[in-house]
């Protein structure tokens, strides 16, 4: 990636201010780590987060490089297709787990998602639900290395290969001392510079568009942005219509099942708060989201040319006065920041409680910290290896939903008579994806089954056909007349309440 060319004073003011801003999160972090008593407080904050602190880590844990960097620059090739995927499809999502699983999850007072699994359909199924969760976070985390690596590469010239090493060691720091709490207070703090920042590009982009007016600007992109990129839903085919619905579904389905969204649903200090909580956050999800899009189209008009740099730095570095490019840096990094903690967090959560605590006889709040570790070194060796963040996003969205979202579903609201049901569609949910995405790239197949002429002349989208047989599947060992609705009770807590070290 090439330096974009801004002046040295810039530079040195910009790395000051991150320095600056480094400090300050290293300081809430230490603060948060008083919190910590246990491994309740360490994972769910204690389920004491009130409305304000948990709409805003909701929104700031997926409001990251996908949302901000990757959408805008696939954006900019494809155009408003490529929202499909970033921020509609998760958007969706935060609004559809405000309506149908906010409150029913909360209820169940889970500390992760596989505890469902346990509960409902025993420990071999909670082992191989997190088997199938852990590893889909590590090309997110990477998408989030990947790109803030290149945001110090872009404007300070380092080498790629160390920024990864550094946005690691980072970002793992503060997440390692105060777990949920630090993730909380910190998130606080990013989603607000995140919102601020775009504001400021969003408008300033328009008004230059628009020769001193923000309202012309907008005209301005409506009327000269070719046809086919102000299409927001393809039609020109039946494969593109499937493939930009497989998008969404992965983005809105796909990550319903993800612990990091059932973390800030177990966090939040009552049913009420946690759908709230998921109602305002989808809501500005997708308010604020639109704003890197309409940068992407703008981009077009304003910068043609060159699409090797990324967009929204190199519109902030050309259209921003000094000391607010500088605000929209620390803004970026704050976006993807916020991104990274709560995403090491989440399946390092996972990996302590149902897996390493079965072999590895520590205590559950030292081993939560030894996980966030090793999440966070997968994640890293990922990112080095290297793929297009974009892609890493989606492909990182769609294993939960082909392996996880069947299950959890009909384990949410029916009451199973056996494991096999949720083991099965697991199994072939998942099974079926991996084939895929193995033959996406030996044989360049598109479709589901592309190779065999009778499936793959139907352009059927890969996700959403593997779900729909993972659904198929667990229908066949419990058929909807077997099936009984699930009454809840209340559970006895599953937290171990121990000491701090």
């Amino acid at each position: 990636m090439e330096t974009l060319n801004i002046s040295l004073e810039l530079r040195w003011a910009l790395g000051g201010v991150l320095i600056v801003y480094m400090v300050i999160m290293y300081g809430l972090a230490l603060f948060a780590q008083r919190q910590i008593h246990n491994t309740e407080d360490y994972l769910v904050a204690g389920r004491r987060l009130p409305l304000s602190l948990a709409w805003m880590t909701l929104l700031a844990t997926w409001f990251g490089a996908g949302t901000i960097l990757a959408a805008a620059d696939e954006v900019r090739d494809v155009g408003l297709r490529a929202a499909g995927l970033e921020p509609l499809g998760a958007g969706c999502c935060l609004l559809f787990a405000g309506l149908f699983i906010a409150a029913p999850m909360w209820r169940e007072k889970l500390l992760t998602m596989p505890d469902l699994f346990r509960r409902r359909f025993g420990p071999t199924a909670e082992v191989l639900a997190s088997l199938i969760m852990v590893p889909s976070f590590f090309g997110w985390i990477a998408a989030q290395f990947v790109a803030l690596a290149g945001l110090l590469s872009l404007f300070f010239g380092m080498d790629p290969r160390l920024g990864l090493l550094l946005v690691g060691v980072l970002g793992t720091g503060y997440t390692l001392m105060g777990g949920m709490w630090s993730v909380t207070l910190t998130d606080a703090v990013q989603i607000s510079l995140v919102l601020l920042g775009l504001v400021i590009l969003g408008v300033t982009v328009l008004i230059e568009l628009g020769d001193g007016q923000w309202m012309a600007g907008a005209a301005v992109l409506i009327s000269e942005t070719p046809a086919d990129k102000r299409t927001l839903i393809p039609r020109e085919s039946a494969a593109a219509f499937f493939g930009w619905l497989d998008l969404f579904a992965v983005a809105a389905l796909g990550n319903m099942t993800g612990q990091d969204l059932m973390q800030r649903i177990f966090a939040s200090k009552s049913e009420r708060v946690a759908r709230r909580a998921c109602f305002i956050a989808g809501v500005l999800y997708i308010v604020f989201g639109a704003i890197p899009v309409v940068l992407g189209l703008s981009a077009n008009l304003l910068l043609p040319g060159d699409a090797q740099v990324r967009i929204l730095p190199a519109l902030a570095g050309v259209f921003l006065s000094p000391a607010l490019a500088v605000v929209f840096i620390v803004a970026l990094v704050s976006a993807v920041l916020s991104t990274i903690d709560s995403a090491i967090l989440a399946p390092a959560s996972v990996l302590s409680q149902n897996v390493m605590s079965r072999f590895i006889p520590i205590r559950l709040l030292t081993l939560n910290r030894v996980a966030v570790l090793v999440v966070a070194a997968c994640s890293l060796a990922l990112a080095y290896v290297g793929e297009n963040a974009y892609k890493l996003l989606e492909n990182a969205y769609s294993i939960p939903l082909t392996g996880l979202f069947v299950p959890m579903m009909f384990g949410l609201f029916t009451r199973p008579r056996s494991s096999l049901p949720a083991l099965a569609s697991m199994v072939v949910g998942t099974g079926l994806w991996l084939f895929h995405f193995v033959m996406e790239r030996v044989a360049d197949w598109e479709y589901f089954l592309q190779g065999i002429e009778a499936i793959g002349r139907w352009h059927l989208p890969s996700s959403l056909t593997a779900t729909a047989l993972a659904a198929v599947t667990y229908l066949i060992f419990e058929p909807p007349w077997r099936m009984q609705p699930h009454r809840p009770i209340q559970p006895p807590s599953t937290s171990t309440i121990e000491p701090c070290m």
